[in-house]
């Protein structure tokens, strides 16, 4: 891993403009280094709302070689505002030029067993591989409890070292039933990038980048192998670090 970077901006506007243009640049570097499609995993919560008013207003962004998977789905109808998939589709799919057969989503109508299934099989069809898929980015939220993805703390499913994506029938946080990556899908990826914002994360993220009493918090167990890892925040959720943060000015990249 090439090193952990904690990027603090004064404000969430600022952050989600820089997260535009860092999921903008590593798109270019992994298609303009010969790659067929640029990967990328999303994730609920507060970045649908950031990615689907920051990646339009880049203006010529070209979105036809990208490759969207989700870090985890909640198992209810794509009508349900429950549905990360029908979030998107709502406020971002329908504002950038991405065909739809290059969105890979759940089958809601699936058993969750299933379901995880099938997924699994449409990400090792995508990348061509019964190996763990590389992601070139995945962009995750955490919990005020620490979780990621649908990684819950002291959940069993922090032990999983087989699968690349796995059910979950006893979310702690409803709806119950999900559908999520691994850890070592996870840690699998390029560029994992975490944004969180907001001063009622402020304990947890203290905890998770600077340890703490107790077992690791799922987020805390995050670290690419061989990609690089991001943490985006505001100065509200960076109030309790002591550690050494980046604070970029304006316009600076990533």
């Amino acid at each position: 891993m090439s090193g952990r970077r904690v990027v603090v901006f004064p404000s969430v506007a600022e952050l989600g403009s820089s997260l535009a243009q860092l999921v903008s640049s590593r798109a270019e570097k992994a298609l303009s280094a010969g790659g067929s499609s640029f990967s990328l995993g999303l994730s609920g919560g507060s970045l649908v709302s950031i990615l689907s008013k920051e990646l339009p207003a880049l203006g010529n962004l070209d979105c036809s070689r990208w490759l969207i998977g989700f870090c985890d789905e909640r198992l209810v109808p794509f009508s349900d505002p429950e549905s990360t998939y029908g979030l998107y589709k709502n406020q971002l799919f329908e504002k950038i030029n991405i065909p739809e057969d290059r969105i890979l989503a759940i089958d809601p109508s699936l058993p969750v067993q299933e379901c995880a299934d099938d997924y699994a099989g449409k990400l090792s069809k995508a990348f061509s591989t019964e190996q763990i898929p590389v992601f070139d980015m995945l962009l995750l939220g955490m919990g005020p409890d620490g979780h990621t993805c649908s990684l819950f703390p002291d959940h069993p499913l922090l032990q999983e070292s087989q699968k690349t994506v796995a059910p979950i029938s006893d979310s702690p946080k409803p709806p119950p039933q999900r559908v999520t990556m691994t850890l070592p899908t996870v840690n699998a990826a390029r560029c994992v990038v975490f944004v969180s914002t907001g001063g009622s994360k402020a304990p947890v993220l203290k905890q998770v980048l600077e340890g703490g009493e107790g077992p690791a918090l799922p987020a805390a167990l995050v670290a690419p192998g061989q990609g690089e890892l991001f943490w985006l925040v505001d100065e509200p959720a960076a109030a309790s670090l002591t550690s050494q943060v980046e604070r970029p000015g304006p316009g600076a990249k990533l």
